[in-house]
């Protein structure tokens, strides 16, 4: 089974940063895209960036220009880099692993929790 964690969360101040951490098992890394999804409660799980095998990164037109995705295959994690934060960016977190095609292959984490509040 594929299994991911989520980690570094927390509460930041509008036009902070943080960064995001999601290690993945049961996978061999380097040949999966991972990507990053986040939720607010009574909304549908949105994707937020996402990362190829071969590093290609994709980022949704509200964060282009604030986030970015990138991977460490060495270490089995990918990061979201998380800039000039928003209130509107404040949701829990969650990443997946896929083909490359935006498909989810791992069992969902718990995610974490960004809150963005003066």
């Amino acid at each position: 089974q594929v299994h991911v964690v989520e980690s570094g969360g927390g509460l930041e101040r509008p036009g902070g940063s943080l960064r995001l951490s999601c290690a993945a098992s049961g996978i061999i890394f380097s040949l999966n895209a991972m990507a990053w999804y986040r939720q607010v409660p009574g909304k549908q799980r949105e994707l937020v960036a996402h990362i190829t095998s071969g590093g290609t990164t994709h980022l949704a037109d509200s964060v282009k220009g604030r986030f970015s995705i990138s991977r460490d295959n060495a270490k089995n994690t990918v990061y979201l880099q998380m800039n000039n934060l928003k209130p509107e960016d404040t949701a829990v977190y969650y990443c997946n692993a896929d083909w490359g095609d935006l498909k989810p292959i791992a069992t969902w984490g718990k995610g974490t929790l960004v809150t963005v509040s003066s």
